[in-house]
Parts: C-alpha cells; structure tokens; sequence
C-alpha cells in the first residue's frame, strides 16, 4: 500500500505541473502571443487559411460557429463511412481486409468523428493500415480540435462583452491541432516508439507456437495512433485488447505515460479557462471540484477491488483479491487507477476488462459516464459540461439569496438556464430510456454474457459509455449487432451535440451582455463555499439520476456477490 501511495503522489505531482504550463501555454496560443516556435508555425498555419480560402479575422456569431462545426462533423464522418466501404479496394492493406459490414461501419464512423471511438469490432482482425491511419487516427485529431474549439467559444462569452460573435471555428480548430494536439503526439509518439510500441507497415508475423501450431502476430503503426487516442481523449486502440495488449503498452513507462497522456489536457483545461478570463482563481476552484471527485472515486474503487471476495476464498485463494481480468504486469491499483481515469475523461481506453471489476468499482466507473463526463471530461467538453453544473449551482444560491444569479461577472437569466438543463439533463434521460429498450427487447437481451443484475449493469454500461462519448466497453456483451450499433451510433451523437449546442448558444447569450461588477452581495464562484455547493450538486444530481439502475445493477450484484450467489 505504500508503493501505491507513493506512485499517486508522484503521478498527480508530475501531471498538476504539467497541466499549469500546459495550461499557461494554450493560453498564449489562443490569446495570439507570440511563442518561441512561432516563426515555424505561423507560416504553416497562414498557409493552411489560404489553401482552405478562410479569412482568419472574420468573428461568427454562435449559430454560424455551430453551423461550421456540425458541417465539418458530418463531412467527416462521411468519408471515414465511405473509406471502410471501400476498404478492400485501398493499399496499406496487407491483410487483404474486405469491406467493413454497413452498420459496424456506420456505428465507427461516426463513434470517431463524436470524439468516442466505441469500437464493436477487432481492430486488428477488421481494419486495414490506411483506415487506422487516414480515418481513425484523423479523426482522433480532428475530433479532440472540435472539443477545443467548443470550449473556447464558450469561454469567449465570459471575456466578450455586448458581442454579437464568439470567435472564428477555423481559426480555433487549426491551433488546436497545429499547436497543441500535433506536437504533445509527436514528442509521446517518440517515446513509446523507443519503449517497444509497434511503428510499422509490415505484414502480420506468422509464428510457431511451443505446440507447433501457426500463431498470427498483429503489428502495425500503433505508437503514432497511441499517442493522440491518449491526448485527445480519445480512447479506442489500434488492438482489441486496447492497453492491456503489450505492442500497445509494454512496460511500466508506458502505462505511466499513457495515464499521464489521457489525463494531461482535461487537467490543463481548468488553468487554461483562468488564463483567458485573467483570474487563475476561477480556474483552480473548478480543477477542485474536479479533483475532489475524481479522488473520491479512486478510492472507493481501490477499496472495493483490495477487498477479499469471500467466493474466491471459498476456492482457496488466501487474500480472495479477485486478479481475473487485471493487468498483472502492474498490478490491481494500477489497474484501478487507470480505468477511473479513463472513465472520467471520456477517453475509453483500458488496460484491463471493466466487467472484470468488482460491481462497486463499476458503479463508479458508470456514475463517471453518466453524469456527463464532468470530472475532467473528454478535451474541451469535459470543462464545459462542469460549467454547466457551476451554471446551476450559482442559479440555486440565487434562488436561496433571492437576486438574479450570476457568474464570472455574466448574468444568468431564462435562456441560459435552459439551454444548461438540455445539456445536463439529454444524455442522462437517453442512458435511461435506450437502457430500458434495451432491457426489454430480444434484440437488446440476446447480446448479454451474464443475466440478473450484472446483465443490467451491462445494458446500462453499454449505454453510459456512448452517451459520455466515452468508448470503454465492459467487455462482457456483444455490442456488434445491428441494434447495438445503430442504436448506440444515435446515443453518441445525441451526447456529442446535446453537450456542444447548447453550449454555443450560452456563449452566443453571454458575449452579448454587458460584464457585471462584483458587489457585497454577490456570491461568488471562487470560494471554497462554492466548491462544495459544486460537488454535492454533482452528486445529489447523479444519485437523483441513476439512483434506482445502480441499485438494481451494481448494488444488488454486490450484495448477492457477498452472498455467494454469481451471474
């Protein structure tokens, strides 16, 4: 236990120092400071506006910026749908991989383009070089940008005033990945590249086993897909078996690093949002709220999971710590840690099987995902569904106190309001109601692995996952079915769009009005009064939400677990 609390000390040090330059950096780059490669990358991207015919100063207003940004979406989700169709008649395809079914490739297309990467197939056994390269790998890029730019419209609202326009889509997705996305992925690329994770465009190995039987080896360009699915929140892997397969994640570095890199940019946000609106005191009162969270949720897991199981010391293993499904190479808190980190940064990677957990570790892996991927989120999106929850907060004290709400010095009136309730409140009722179609359907049951309240748990995981555009699966149903796809391709998109709408149209309101000055009587979002009305909001709003499906799925598959009876 004290090897564990040395690495959590050493880990969250190292990523909080990271996140503050980071943070300070991207400041710089979206404030347009000049930055000390800039002779280098202003030209490039000067070059990317003119060959793409966009004028760089033109200010949209939210509906154009939203207009902009849902068309860019489509246009590629389209073509990433289109190149799987054709993917047998495409090079880099050593495999000779044929055309991915039309719902599978419906359901990835557009998984990458929300910023999900649900994946219900085999990556390895479905999917060619140029795919995983020119349209996942793409689309993970251009995905987290969108996330970005999202996020920075909104923080525009606070620092605009009496504004029709909230900046240029362009312009904020082009140095989201010029200058952000590209060189964290290139330096991480790098890294892994020399700790053993696969680069190549080589054939499958054909080798024998001790048995002498064929084995064929996957390989292919995985560190360079690596390395943004982590940073850009991504999630997804170019193996099946995602961060528990060692061409992926060899070593202890690399897990490490992998951690760090899904964990880096959701942690910047909060210090890049006090940047832009010059009060780094803003910033840090919602990286609080966040942290409190996600430490809260690391610690219940890790005690649930170091906890003995009483029906596996009924077979004789001494500790009854349940090791199934675990990465053995790094051990059951790692374990842990990691995938409560990728289930409250929406990036879906794992490096060992969710189902494999413990029911009360997948209570709070699906309270993560179900409340709307706040605790850090996915890149961009993350800070702005918390944003949503400080909207409501300050509405509730202002109702207590009995004055207009406001926040960072922007009134909150009706419209704003409403448009944070179609944010908070769209993907949760969907987890609810495609979970209970799910749950009554034959075309919804027939994919379970396990019945009683784990099969529940996988349903309402199942649908968790694509409503946080999160991705991770629990890896005991088969969700590459017609109606799985199909019907988790509408939640994704309903979670992407019900989250990056409203918010455009709340920096559209609040770049209009006029900056408020602080009074006596203005409660204020930089106390840590307000951290704690912020977090118990959070959790009463999530326990009100998911209180009845946790009880039936996780909960009672606890008890009964404790009870000796298994599913």
């Amino acid at each position: 236990m004290v090897g564990n609390l040395v690495f959590v000390i050493v880990f969250f040090s190292v990523l909080i120092i990271l996140a503050l330059f980071l943070g300070r950096y991207m400041g710089r780059v979206f404030s347009g400071e000049n930055l000390f490669f800039s002779p280098v990358l202003m030209p490039l991207e000067k070059l990317i506006y003119r060959i793409c015919a966009i004028d760089p100063t033109e200010e949209m207003n939210w509906k154009k910026y939203a207009f902009s940004l849902i068309l860019f979406n489509i246009f590629g989700m389209l073509l990433l749908f289109i190149l799987q169709l054709i993917q047998g008649f495409l090079p880099f395809n050593p495999q000779n991989f044929g055309a991915v079914r039309w719902d599978t490739a419906l359901n990835t297309a557009i998984s990458f383009m929300t910023n999900t990467n649900w994946q219900s197939y085999s990556g390895e056994s479905t999917m060619s070089y140029l795919i995983q390269m020119a349209g996942l790998t793409v689309q993970n890029f251009v995905s987290a940008a969108t996330g970005f730019s999202a996020a920075l419209a909104l923080f525009r609202g606070f620092t605009q005033k009496n504004s029709n326009t909230i900046g240029n889509f362009w312009v904020d997705l082009t140095r989201s990945i010029l200058y952000v996305l590209i060189p964290l992925s290139i330096v991480l690329s790098l890294v892994l590249v020399s700790q053993g994770v696969v680069q190549t465009f080589g054939s499958y190995v054909h080798a024998k086993t001790l048995q002498g039987k064929e084995q064929i080896i996957a390989i292919g360009p995985t560190a360079s897909q690596e390395a943004i699915k982590e940073l850009g929140n991504n999630g997804g892997g170019f193996f099946n078996a995602n961060s528990a397969h060692p061409f992926e994640n060899p070593n202890f570095l690399t897990n490490f690093l992998e951690m760090l890199g899904l964990l880096l940019l959701p942690f910047s946000f909060p210090f890049l949002f006090g940047y832009l609106l010059k009060s780094k005191r803003k910033g840090i009162v919602i990286f609080m709220a966040m942290f409190i969270l996600l430490a809260a949720g690391i610690i219940i897991a890790a005690y649930f999971e170091f906890k003995s199981n009483p029906n596996l010391v009924k077979l004789g293993i001494i500790n009854g710590i349940n090791m199934e499904g675990k990465e053995t190479r790094f051990g059951v808190f790692t374990s842990v840690l990691f995938s409560i980190a990728t289930t409250v940064t929406s990036t879906g990677a794992v490096n060992s099987m969710h189902e494999s957990m413990l029911p009360m570790t997948g209570l709070i892996q699906m309270f993560n995902m179900g409340i709307g991927e706040i605790i850090f989120g996915g890149v961009g999106v993350g800070i702005i569904s918390m944003l949503f929850y400080a909207f409501m907060t300050m509405y509730l004290a202002g109702l207590m106190i009995g004055r207009t709400p406001e926040i960072y010095n922007k009134k909150l009136e009706p419209y704003e309001m409403v448009m944070t309730l179609i944010g908070m409140l769209v993907p949760p009722i969907g987890v609810l109601i495609f979970s209970s179609a799910a749950c009554v359907l034959p075309a919804g049951l027939s994919s379970l692995n396990n019945s009683g309240p784990r099969g529940l748990s996988e349903i309402l995981y199942n649908f968790a996952s694509p409503f946080g555009n999160n991705g991770s699966a629990f890896a005991g149903m088969n969700a590459n079915t017609v109606f799985y796809n199909l019907a988790a391709g509408i939640a994704m998109l309903v979670g992407r769009f019900a989250t990056i709408i409203p918010a455009l149209a709340i920096a559209g309101s609040l770049a209009q009005k006029k900056i408020v000055a602080d009074t006596p009587a203005t409660f204020q979002a930089t106390t840590p009064l307000f951290v704690v009305m912020l977090v118990f909001i959070i959790i009463v709003f999530g326990g009100l939400t998911f209180f009845m499906p946790l009880v039936l799925g996780p909960v009672l598959d606890h008890l009964f677990m404790n009870a000796g009876k298994l599913f």
